[in-house]
């Protein structure tokens, strides 16, 4: 338990989508004196992410998806390339993202690997994102991808080799903080 924080107090701003929380607690600074904090913090649950690569192609599976949240902030037609991700849900982080896998990107992966799993953006969002690789190939595919139509997610697969995947990091190309963070680990494992 943490002895520098006492008297936290929750109230609910919205969970009209997830929920944002306001905070409300005192905070014993280094000088001993305590201190009255506010914080927010929005709960949409924890996910998985996955990089899918092929070792003899050189390849790897990204997707291509809108995403409000960056075209409000700057990215002019709201487009990201990330790795295939999901929220758990009821799911453990490991069925979540072998589902995730196939209802994205049309392959059923068995064999897959946690590598490590990381809060995300900690300063405002609760969520843990734990972070998986396998190897695919085309014996793998069992339908086209694309997402549920349900969630309305309309995803675009894209096969990409792990050179261009990698270079579009510099270009700017790919900005999602997950996938960098997913090829840059296979590129230090050598994955591929």
């Amino acid at each position: 338990m943490n002895t520098k924080i006492r008297n936290v107090e929750q109230k609910i701003l919205s969970d009209n989508w997830y929920t944002l929380n306001k905070y409300s607690f005192d905070y014993l600074r280094p000088d001993g004196n305590w201190e009255r904090q506010e914080r927010e913090a929005y709960d949409r649950g924890n996910g998985s992410t996955i990089l899918l690569y092929n070792s003899t192609k050189g390849s790897v599976i990204l997707t291509r998806q809108f995403r409000l949240p960056t075209f409000v902030n700057g990215n002019a037609d709201g487009m990201l390339v990330e790795t295939c991700a999901g929220l758990l849900d009821e799911d453990n982080a490991e069925d979540c993202i072998k589902k995730e896998t196939e209802e994205e990107t049309g392959y059923k992966v068995e064999n897959i690997k946690k590598i490590f799993e990381s809060y995300m953006s900690p300063g405002s969002v609760t969520e843990i994102l734990y972070f998986f690789v396998a190897e695919y190939s085309e014996s793998m595919k069992v339908s086209e991808g694309g997402g549920l139509e349900h969630e309305q997610e309309n995803i675009e697969v894209l096969e990409l080799s792990f050179d261009d995947a990698y270079e579009m990091i510099e270009t700017g190309e790919i900005k999602d903080g997950k996938t960098i963070m997913l090829l840059q680990y296979a590129k230090l494992n050598q994955l591929l």
